[in-house]
């Protein structure tokens, strides 16, 4: 994902795609072809808002404690206005949704997507030894 620089974030989003995939599989074989597409669409909400998230993030440029969180309020706004007008979109165009495991994968990545934190930004081995 070369469109997002921080580390972390595009760890999660790699996550919350396997998470996506493994869902549509599962609730396919238990529910049918409603019950994957609902599973994989719920996840991908989440998984499209913390793209967009981490988009608006990565263009971060400044170092000023004011412009770091003018970027994370803005950043934050942006993910929840996608994540209303896809919830919306997905209830508004499909008729066969299955609710239940729509908002149930949805709010599961949505849990996936706080695990951000536990990602380091550099790898073990990048760390330069001091003297």
């Amino acid at each position: 994902m070369s469109f997002i620089s921080n580390k972390p974030l595009g760890a999660v989003i790699r996550w919350q795609i396997i998470y996506a995939v493994l869902v549509s599989i599962g609730c396919g074989l238990w529910m049918g072809a409603h019950g994957a597409a609902s599973g994989f669409l719920g996840a991908f909400v989440s998984v499209f808002s913390m793209a967009a998230y981490a988009v608006v993030i990565s263009r971060h440029r400044g170092y000023s404690a004011s412009g770091t969180l003018r970027t994370a309020l803005r950043a934050e706004a942006v993910k929840i206005i996608v994540i209303i007008v896809a919830l919306w979109g997905v209830f508004a165009v499909y008729e066969d949704v299955v609710p239940i495991i729509f908002i149930g994968s949805f709010i599961v990545a949505v849990i996936i997507s706080s695990l951000a934190i536990f990602v380091p930004e550099t790898p073990e081995g990048d760390k330069k030894v001091q003297k």
